[in-house]
């Protein structure tokens, strides 16, 4: 089996805690050989969709005792470079760019579409993750969201904020909790909007502060619909955004409604791959275009969500030898 994964340049990813990574050391667990590219490596030519890829090892690494991996200096090795048609070369191709949806990474959507109009198969599929705005998806079910607007409209949002006390900004097209501020309602409140919609220029989404997030979130695994995993996520005693992983989640019927509504209009999409946010049974985001967090729980928790991921889309049965990653 080959494995091609589309991800951002190797040297520049996070081995101790990045996603992508633990997925690529899955996939070699399992016995697929592991091949990774950039953007700027897809080319169509003759109608086909080639890439010039890098075959890679990953070496061992160790759990620590949180949720980040020990791994060495150099975690990878380069084995060859080659040129192959994508949808003849490889059984799989991961779509692994972090956000945001920019130019660059839409191209690469778009060149990807090549690939599996010829057959390959693309996880998550390309024109899914263009339907399908992680940011502005979850509104679709606004009965499960808190309560939320999206505009460039300082007017419009400083009306929200008053409306509710305080409430949470984030651009539409942000990541990594990047410009997400806390806003009250006080004399700083419309110098702050302003700012974070650079002078209504741009979109942002404004929610309502949920107390609750103090106790964690949850990030809900989610595979072909079915819930493999949840960690709870708490924000840092000096800043209110959501930090790395503490402990195993425990779902309630409050996730599962949320994930029994969602999942019908991933599946239709092609994007069986999803991190759902969740706050106080309330639906925060649904994460889809490069989902993560599966390798700091598994290094934390012990589990093997990223096994189970390549296993599934592998379509690789379980055994004593791969119900884990070497640890």
């Amino acid at each position: 089996m080959n494995v091609l994964f589309v991800t951002d340049p190797l040297q520049q990813l996070h081995p101790e805690i990045d996603a992508t990574i633990g997925l690529m050391a899955a996939a070699q667990h399992l016995g697929a050989r592991v091949w990774s590219c950039g953007p700027e490596e897809l080319s169509v030519v003759d109608g086909r969709l080639q890439v010039r890829a890098h075959r890679v090892t990953i070496r061992p690494r160790h759990r620590s005792g949180d949720h980040r991996w020990l791994v060495e200096p150099t975690w990878w090795d380069d084995q060859e470079t080659a040129v192959r048609d994508v949808a003849d070369a490889f059984d799989l191709v991961q779509l692994r760019i972090d956000p945001p949806v920019d130019a660059r990474y839409l191209h690469t959507t778009y060149l990807l579409d090549v690939a599996e109009a010829a057959g390959a198969r693309v996880v998550n599929r390309p024109s899914g993750v263009r339907a399908v705005h992680e940011k502005i998806a979850a509104l679709q079910w606004p009965e499960l969201c808190p309560a939320t607007t999206v505009s460039a409209d300082v007017r419009v949002l400083r009306e929200f904020v008053e409306a509710h006390g305080s409430a949470v900004v984030k651009p539409v097209d942000g990541f990594a909790g990047r410009d997400v501020w806390l806003v009250r309602d006080d004399a700083a409140t419309t110098s702050l909007l302003e700012s974070a919609t650079h002078a209504g220029s741009r979109h942002v989404i404004v929610q309502a502060y949920l107390p609750d997030v103090e106790h964690g979130n949850k990030r809900l695994f989610v595979l072909d619909g079915e819930v493999i995993g949840a960690v709870v996520r708490r924000p840092a005693t000096d800043d209110f955004r959501i930090g790395p992983p503490v402990a195993a989640a425990v779902l309630d019927a409050d996730d599962h409604r949320i994930v029994a509504t969602v999942a019908p209009g991933l599946a239709g999409h092609g994007l069986p791959i999803a991190g759902i946010d969740v706050i106080a049974g309330r639906l925060i985001e649904v994460n889809l275009t490069c989902p993560g967090g599966m390798a700091k729980a598994d290094a934390l928790l012990g589990t093997d969500l990223s096994g189970t991921i390549m296993r599934r889309l592998l379509g690789t049965s379980s055994s004593s030898h791969t119900e884990r990653l070497l640890a």
